[in-house]
């Protein structure tokens, strides 16, 4: 199945632009085929929830061990540079894992004004999720480094 099929004119030459994606691969990257192109599917609350424990974690994880890697190169000591930066990079986390932009303030604004609780009540625990995420990343870290064990 051919979801683009346009003709482009440039410097008179024409071309098609062709894209083919099979229709099981376009469960899993969440696209809708219509009558324009792509559009992107809503996913739903519950894989949501899921993704942003999971991205809040991978922020802080991979975060923290790369930023490792560069103080090793640079002759820092790694894993206080690990323990520092799994704490520092906490806030970050839990904004990427809700998407980073203000439709989190806009849900909220919503849900107050609006009466729409039922929107502001998963807003919260998909923030709840991603708190979760970056504590978890956060305590992985702790139990790795044991920098908070003091001699």
């Amino acid at each position: 199945m051919f979801l683009f099929n346009e003709k482009h004119k440039r410097l008179g030459l024409y071309f098609m632009v062709l894209t083919h994606i099979p229709e099981p691969l376009s469960i899993y990257m969440n696209i809708t085929i219509c009558k324009g192109g792509l559009r992107m599917k809503e996913i739903g609350f519950f894989p949501a929830f899921i993704e942003g424990y999971f991205i809040a974690l991978g922020v802080v994880l991979g975060g923290s061990l790369i930023g490792g890697i560069a103080s090793f190169l640079t002759g820092q000591p790694p894993l206080t540079t690990v323990y520092r930066l799994s704490s520092a990079l906490r806030i970050w986390a839990i904004v990427s894992a809700i998407g980073g932009t203000f439709d989190a303030v806009y849900t909220f604004e919503r849900g107050i004004f609006n009466a729409d609780t039922k929107d502001l009540f998963k807003q919260l625990l998909l923030i709840l999720s991603a708190l979760g995420g970056a504590q978890t990343g956060a305590l992985i870290i702790n139990w790795l480094t044991q920098e908070h064990i003091s001699s």
